[in-house]
């Protein structure tokens, strides 16, 4: 995807403006790049957007370097991709790097020094599930009262129990935020989503088992509910608002209201990559960065101009109308009722670019809930791995960077000289459970459904 003009003519730009420019190096805090010519992956998927805004606006180009952007067939091709150096880096599931890190999957130690949003994710179920599940909720002015909590879709999983069926629902990948925000509301509402138990080659994640969660990539989640293979599915946007323009499924709730602005994708690169390249590393986080505040400022006045750009088919390639039911401060839940929730895509605000640990340990935390994690570690192991992948002083390179040149302001972003990575204890999840991201374990066990400390399968 090259703006009409050639790679090679990108790259004799580029040395002529290295050559006109060469009395700013002293300024300059980062050093010029040590490549140039970068391919990055992505997802089919609205939070892909700093990825396509860096690209679109130029702030790729202003850093010197000539991005090519090229989705990928699912998260598996992606994060092969860039292990073994096809992808320069790519738009990830914030589990991705930690799976990896810790060898759940494919083994490869992968950094991210960027978190490109928060939110951004619903849940939905089919109109037939949902005629069951309206049953038992509330409802005021017409409307059914939210958020709606996994305690209405109890009795649903249970008549199909009581039927000989089996209750089934899509997520994207074993360690995506889908998979865990939909355990997390399954789990609260006292449905038990199963376990993993790779100790025993068991990756299913079905081990004793409520509801049966499977993989589907997240273009094809409508189509797989439309055929019935599935009774719904977690899955970032455009997919949950596609159902509701089919016709297919109603989104019953949005991950704002299971963790209100939790963290969501990540720019994940290999670590190797990262040493080999560290100012081009940087100079990538610093047109990110850019891109997520255009994203967000003047309270989103930037979003529609975002969603043509995603509506096009080189990126998401879903109509405006859909990408824009969301992406503009707004959800549409049942046909018809369409709420504001300006927040549902973030990408600037609430510091949501700076790679938290304490996000870090949260995913972790998720691993070894569900057993994909499969003995019990000290709070300490959870720190070590956080700061192996998650690279703060990287972002923090960059950020500094944009305030030495006035392209951001210094109270844009945290402060750098008191910040230790960890963000307050939250307690805005739908269960109401706080989350201390320096107590890991203390935090396992207040989970009525999910392993704890000492707990093996």
């Amino acid at each position: 995807m090259m703006k009409g003009f050639k790679k090679i003519f990108c790259g004799v730009l580029a040395a002529m403006t290295l050559g006109l420019s060469a009395t700013s190096v002293a300024e300059d805090a980062v050093g010029w790049p040590e490549k140039a010519d970068l391919k990055f992956g992505f997802i089919k998927l609205t939070d892909m957007a700093p990825l396509a805004i860096a690209y679109e606006k130029g702030y790729f180009e202003e850093e010197g370097l000539f991005v090519t952007l090229e989705a990928q067939a699912n998260w598996k091709v992606l994060l092969d991709r860039v292990i073994d150096g096809q992808l320069d880096g790519a738009h990830m599931l914030a589990g991705q790097p930690l799976g990896a890190t810790i060898g759940y999957g494919t083994e490869a130690h992968i950094i991210t020094a960027f978190s490109m949003d928060l939110n951004g994710n619903g849940i939905t179920v089919s109109n037939s599930v949902w005629e069951e599940m309206k049953k038992h909720i509330p409802s005021k002015d017409g409307k059914p009262v939210h958020p709606i909590k996994a305690d209405t879709l109890k009795p649903v999983v249970e008549q199909y129990k009581d039927a000989g069926k089996s209750f089934k629902m899509g997520m994207v990948f074993p360690v995506s935020t889908h998979n865990y925000e939909l355990r997390y509301w399954l789990a609260a509402g006292g449905l038990n989503p199963g376990y993993y138990a790779p100790h025993k080659g068991d990756t299913s994640g079905q081990l004793q088992a409520d509801v049966l969660l499977s993989v589907t990539p997240p273009p094809q989640m409508p189509a797989t509910l439309e055929a019935g293979t599935i009774h719904g599915y977690c899955v970032g946007e455009p997919w949950n608002q596609q159902a509701v323009f089919k016709g297919i499924g109603v989104p019953v709730i949005t991950d704002y209201e299971i963790w209100k602005n939790n963290p969501e994708k990540v720019f994940g690169v290999s670590k190797g990559w990262a040493e080999e390249y560290p100012n081009t590393h940087i100079r990538v986080v610093k047109a990110m960065i850019r891109a997520a505040k255009w994203l967000d400022e003047n309270n989103n006045a930037n979003r529609p101009e975002a969603v043509k750009i995603l509506s096009q088919p080189n990126y998401v390639g879903a109509d405006y109308d859909v990408i824009a039911n969301s992406m503009t401060g707004t959800f549409e839940y049942e046909k018809g009722d369409k709420r504001e929730i300006p927040d549902f895509n973030v990408f600037f605000r609430h510091n949501a670019t700076y790679p938290y640990y304490s996000d870090a340990i949260w995913y972790l935390t998720q691993m070894r809930r569900w057993g994909q994690i499969s003995e019990s570690k000290p709070d300490s192991w959870y720190m070590d791995i956080a700061k192996k992948v998650y690279r703060p002083d990287i972002y923090t390179q960059a950020a500094k960077s944009l305030i030495a040149e006035g392209k951001i302001s210094a109270d844009e972003f945290p402060d750098f000289a008191s910040e230790d990575g960890f963000k307050p204890p939250q307690s805005e999840f739908i269960d109401n459970v706080t989350y201390d991201g320096r107590k890991p374990n203390e935090y396992l066990s207040k989970f009525p459904i999910g392993l704890k400390d000492g707990d093996t399968l």
